[in-house]
């Protein structure tokens, strides 16, 4: 597991991986490493927690193991099921070789050769590994009871089996985009932490650090101009995702600077609604771009 004796480690080892995070969330990871709780992000799509899954998983050199929640996911699709075709193929070959023993055959049948593991037994199987377990809030309530168990005691009881523990927990990074509250049970179990949108120095720090290639002052435009439009009355502002696929889309244009009328020609790699689109024209971005020398 990753060698940390302190808070202030944690950020520098991810920080290392290209990942910048604030004193909250280096605590909150330092005790998720220690105490081995999961880590609750919970904020606006595009923040950084799923990427902060990534970077733990960058970090401790292990695998990242992602469950995607969606609506209707039950406890097949995330932990395990049987390859019942290899089964039935297994099945013919011993009837064809003459074997009667139906004992035999049916543990044979339930041997783990058959077993297709789903990501959370690959997690509990896997040492070290980081398990992201991506938007919960879009599963349903009997899915959340059922993965406060399994990360309540990191075990699981395949009843053909027994019962199968992780040796080493793997760290645990649960996200929710607050689309529905997620039950306090869960809640319980993990560290939390708020994701809210970086300020300007933060941000620009992260577009410097993740887009080298990109110009300073065209980082520090774009950054800005993704402040002001969070200022917006928009449907979906923008994370810090778009504000990286702002500039890297205006490198990719040949920019080193950016001005109004680029900016505005230039928003669909920031603003994903209609609406949006048109609420920003409103902006004076030539006003914002001036506040930055432009």
């Amino acid at each position: 597991m990753l060698p940390v004796d302190s808070p202030e480690q944690v950020r520098a080892r991810l920080e290392e991986t290209g990942y910048l995070l604030d004193d909250g969330l280096a605590v909150a990871c330092y005790l998720a490493l220690r105490l081995h709780r999961p880590v609750f992000c919970e904020g606006d799509a595009g923040v950084g927690k799923t990427a902060l899954a990534s970077a733990l998983a960058e970090a401790l050199g292990a695998p990242l193991i992602r469950l995607q929640c969606h609506e209707g996911i039950d406890a097949s699709q995330a932990l395990y099921d049987w390859d019942f075709p290899r089964q039935l193929l297994h099945l013919r070959a011993a009837e064809a070789a003459g074997v009667k023993d139906a004992d035999r055959l049916e543990r044979e049948l339930y041997d783990r050769r058959f077993l297709v593991a789903r990501p959370l037994l690959r997690a509990l199987q896997t040492q070290p590994s980081v398990l992201l377990v991506d938007e919960i809030d879009r599963a349903d309530d009997e899915f959340e009871a059922f993965l406060l168990e399994v990360l309540s005691e990191f075990q699981v009881t395949i009843p053909e089996l027994g019962t199968l523990r992780a040796e080493v927990p793997p760290v645990v990074v649960l996200t929710s985009n607050r689309t529905r509250e997620v039950h306090d049970a869960l809640k319980r179990r993990c560290l939390y932490h708020w994701f809210d949108h970086p300020g300007f120095a933060r941000e620009l720090a992260i577009v410097r650090r993740r887009l080298p290639e990109v110009s300073s002052r065209l980082a520090e435009q774009v950054t800005a101009l993704v402040q002001a439009l969070r200022a917006q009355d928009l449907l979906k502002p923008p994370g810090v995702a778009e504000t990286l696929d702002w500039a890297r889309a205006l490198d990719a244009l040949g920019a080193n600077e950016v001005d109004a009328e680029l900016a505005v020609a230039t928003l669909g790699s920031v603003l994903k609604y209609r609406e949006d689109t048109e609420r920003a024209r409103g902006l004076d971005f030539a006003a914002v771009l001036a506040g930055r020398g432009a």
